[in-house]
């Protein structure tokens, strides 16, 4: 099975979370269509799915350690 360890505390899930709603509604109001929209909806739907699972390869990369259990 596929495991993935959590490098995101609580705090910044829900800041990505956040953030993902924001720039997906800024894509969609602000935004000429075509592929200014069409990045930041893909930027938004990265953003979201780090926050939900809680782990972020680029994050990984560079020596992020997994978020500590009982820390929020």
């Amino acid at each position: 099975m596929f495991f993935l360890q959590r490098n995101l505390p609580a705090w910044e899930r829900a800041f990505r979370l956040g953030g993902a709603l924001l720039l997906a509604c800024a894509g969609l109001l602000w935004l000429p269509a075509g592929w200014p929209v069409a990045l930041a909806l893909g930027s938004a739907l990265a953003m979201g799915l780090t926050g939900v699972i809680g782990f972020c390869p680029a994050c990984a990369l560079v020596g992020r350690k997994p978020a500590a259990k009982g820390k929020p």
